[in-house]
């Protein structure tokens, strides 16, 4: 059995999410406010919409794959007994490979937990908070088809930043770290970690670039 110890943060955040016009929304108490990954991956949505029409089987696989693979580790992290010998090849090498990083988590305050922010205007769920490496730090965990290079996952990092401030304005509590833990079927692992007030400004210019473009 697994030894993941919670400190959970009551956080009173439930909320209902809503598409429209085929993006994701959430109904928070301070309004209908859209998600973090619609916000900052707005630059490159019609690039992967083009992928996705030309890639329709392995766009499919591809999400499956994250699906299955945050709700292992989130299965893990919840101290439950995981059946490995009859795990799926792929996944159980892909867990694998990051398994010696999700080890240093401890004193777990959020998993899966949806947050907003009235001063963004953004709501979300983020992976987890808790101490990695003994810093609280807003965790991400990625699966990939191959080595991902840092200047083209900058919106992990924005995303991971919006997080970090929804979280302080919901509960007064500052995170300063965050890690992108990245699994890579091509047999790589990744750890990149960094300090949100580094892409505070980015966010700010994702939310305006957003509200420009699609609110216009």
């Amino acid at each position: 059995m697994n030894n993941f110890l919670h400190k959970p943060i009551v956080i009173d955040n439930e909320l209902k999410e809503v598409t429209i016009e085929g993006k994701r929304f959430y109904e928070t108490p301070g309004g209908i406010f859209p998600s973090v990954t619609t916000v900052v991956g707005w630059d490159k949505q019609n690039f992967f919409a083009d992928w996705r029409r030309k890639n329709p089987e392995e766009s499919k696989r591809v999400t499956s794959r994250g699906t299955k693979f945050h709700s292992l580790i989130e299965n893990y992290l919840n101290n439950e007994e995981i059946d490995f010998d009859n795990m799926i090849p792929n996944f159980k090498v892909l867990f694998n490979q990051l398994k010696p990083e999700i080890d240093k988590i401890q004193n777990i305050v959020a998993l899966e937990t949806p947050l907003w922010s009235q001063t963004l205007g953004l709501a979300g769920r983020t992976d987890c908070i808790a101490e990695y490496d003994g810093k609280l730090s807003i965790i991400d965990f990625k699966a990939s088809s191959k080595e991902k290079r840092k200047s083209d996952i900058e919106n992990y990092f924005t995303q991971a930043t919006a997080y970090a401030l929804m979280f302080q304005e919901r509960t007064g509590i500052i995170v300063e770290n965050f890690a992108i833990l990245i699994s890579c079927e091509d047999g790589m692992k990744q750890v990149f970690q960094d300090k949100p007030i580094n892409y505070v400004k980015k966010l700010k210019q994702a939310i305006t670039r957003y509200k420009n473009h699609a609110l216009s």
